[in-house]
């Protein structure tokens, strides 16, 4: 969304540290429990050491260098990224209705995992920060039931300040993040110094070599290494907020400062087989009167991690609202300055109902990694298939063959974290199951909507108007009316002017569309289209947030009254019903842009499905 864009004016060091509180907090905070959910599973043997630091490295450098900082980012469309923005590149490029329908396919389970990955991104973040508690002297036998309420109360503090917006304390996440990194590369530097052999631990033959020996342990083991990539798609989809550079110049420091924790955390696992929780006990014995202020520093950088998430979620929806494959949200604008700073209320207690259920179910940061992954990897090759799709497309072959092979990587990922759907990864596939249905809903409801509502072409609209204008008594002043299309008229706006008579002395159309771009606001406004009847087209891009209000006063138009049409679906059909109670609850389209309530009118229309 364009205010928040990067301006010129930023040093390259300020878009660096903004870029870390904004878009590296998940990945940034994978360090505090990947490697001790990886060493549950297999044996802490200098050689299974190695090939796990192995494997570790390289999918960090395979899934989010290669994929994301370096494929999907040199894909951006005016600054911006993410899995709508490839939708909106590949339609562009294939034209034909059934590709178009695979895109569109593609783009609603990608969506769907980001938002079932959501959810479980807090909830082990925050409960395995918490759970370094127990290291503090005199704290550890505290109960886990103490813990998950202390994570809980922080995740409901946490959702419950959504509303008043993070603006304020938004600039603070950026250097909080600068020293949570640096923590991380200066313990793991002193852990790798009494154990340089780790080093080693680069080469890829120790991964391939791991793999090779243990089999399908080993492919169930990779499904654990994921973890270290988790928020890697961040890179990517949270683009337009600082640019491209700033984030692929703070991936450099961030990917030294990953590798440097691991390999210290293998250097400590080599010296301490029978550590639990790696990072903290690591950090306790480097510095043990620091340890408080860095578990502090470790809750912070979760918190932080966590609203980088929920920000996320509210732009995905908004996106997926605004390309009409969600319906209405009532959405709130939490910043005077920033049109992006937004705010919706459903989505916000869905999700934090989502994951207090999910750290009650899961209990511990260990059994909920039992369920992390899926969602992540999944998205990930969507995202892969998509890039190799776009290059194919525009000619581009040496681009199309790397990112095929990233693709088949992701799918490798995603094929072994299909283990863990038996031991809670099924609760992945359940969240993300929720918006995928309300999506395949409401689109496949709207479209069979517009086709029982039978629009009348606008030829045939203007004939008529003319012949009742001629004879009307005309109410003093301006009415708006909506449609989709100004080239078919809605069946409200024939009941209305047509049947009830009531014309006003300037009557407008005003038609919002869609462009296939992000940015960018085009309004065409046709005063004269009959006596009396004008159109206002405005063409906004397809994640703009538009003040339609001051669009209208800017062109001059005073409305008194703005007509709408809302659709009354009389059905049996159990599917019908549901889409039915979906249409009642949201939000008008007038309502989400924010139009005066007391000059609207809704004219209802029954409809059978």
């Amino acid at each position: 969304m364009p205010e928040t864009r990067p301006a010129g004016k930023n040093s390259p060091f300020g878009g660096v540290v903004k870029s870390m509180g904004l878009v590296f907090g998940d990945i940034g905070t994978s360090p505090i429990y990947t490697l001790a959910v990886v060493f549950l599973l297999t044996k802490r043997t200098a050689g299974n050491v190695a090939g796990i630091l192995s494997l570790v490295v390289w999918t960090l450098i395979i899934l989010v260098s290669g994929e994301y900082a370096w494929l999907a980012m040199g894909l951006g469309e005016k600054g911006e990224g993410g899995t709508i923005v490839l939708r909106e590149m590949l339609i562009r490029l294939v034209k034909k209705s059934r590709p178009v329908a695979i895109v569109t396919f593609l783009a609603i389970l990608g969506i769907s995992l980001l938002i079932g990955d959501g959810v479980i991104t807090p909830a082990i973040s925050i409960l395995s920060a918490v759970e370094g508690i127990r290291l503090i002297p005199g704290f550890g036998h505290i109960s886990q039931t103490i813990l998950i309420l202390i994570a809980s109360s922080i995740a409901i503090l946490l959702f419950s300040f959504q509303r008043r917006g993070t603006e304020r304390i938004a600039g603070a996440f950026g250097p909080v993040m600068l020293v949570w990194f640096g923590v991380l590369a200066l313990s793991g530097t002193v852990s790798i110094l009494k154990a340089p052999v780790v080093l080693a631990s680069i080469n890829p033959w120790y991964g391939m070599k791991f793999m090779m020996h243990n089999g399908l342990a080993g492919f169930f083991i990779l499904s654990e290494v994921t973890l270290c990539a988790t928020g890697g798609e961040a890179l990517y989809a949270d683009m337009g907020h600082l640019g491209r550079e700033p984030i692929r110049n703070a991936w450099r420091f961030v990917f030294i400062a990953l590798v440097l924790s691991y390999l210290g955390q293998g250097s400590f696992i080599l010296r301490h087989p029978g550590a639990k929780s790696v990072l903290f006990e690591m950090l306790y014995s480097q510095a043990p009167h620091l340890y408080v202020p860095f578990l502090v520093l470790s809750i912070a950088a979760t918190i932080i991690a966590s609203q980088a998430m929920i920000s996320g979620m509210f732009s995905i929806v908004y996106q997926g609202i605004t390309t009409r494959l969600m319906p209405m949200f009532r959405v709130e604008y939490t910043s005077a300055e920033l049109r992006s700073q937004i705010y919706m209320g459903f989505v916000n207690w869905f999700l934090l109902g989502a994951v207090l259920l999910i750290m009650v179910v899961f209990k511990q940061s260990s059994s909920l990694a039992a369920a992390y992954g899926l969602a992540v990897t999944g998205t990930m090759t969507l995202t892969g298939i998509m890039m190799s799709w776009i290059f194919y497309l525009r000619k581009k072959p040496a681009l199309m063959s790397v990112s095929v092979i990233v693709a088949l990587v992701d799918a490798v990922f995603l094929f072994s974290n299909m283990f863990k759907i038996p031991y809670g990864g099924y609760w992945s596939l359940i969240i993300a199951s929720m918006p995928c249905y309300l999506i395949v809903l409401f689109t496949t409801g709207q479209r069979r909507l517009y086709r029982r509502l039978r629009p009348v072409k606008i030829e045939k609209f203007l004939a008529d108007y003319k012949e009742a204008v001629s004879v009307a008594h005309r109410i003093r002043g301006t009415a708006l009316f909506f449609s989709k299309d100004p080239s078919e008229i809605p069946p409200y706006m024939v009941n209305t002017m047509l049947v009830n008579g009531i014309i006003y002395e300037e009557n407008i159309i005003v038609s919002i569309t869609k462009r296939y771009e992000p940015f960018g606001v085009k309004v065409d406004f046709q005063p004269a289209l009959a006596p009396g009847l004008g159109v206002l087209k405005v063409d906004a891009g397809y994640m703009e947030v538009i003040d339609l209000e001051k669009r209208l006063k800017a062109t001059g138009i005073d409305e008194k009254a703005i007509f709408y049409g809302i659709e009354e679906i009389v059905t049996t059909n159990g599917f019908w019903q549901m889409f039915s109670i979906i249409k009642r609850i949201s939000p008008s389209f007038v309502q989400f842009y924010k139009l005066p309530s007391d000059k609207m009118h809704g004219v209802v229309t029954r409809v059978e499905m």
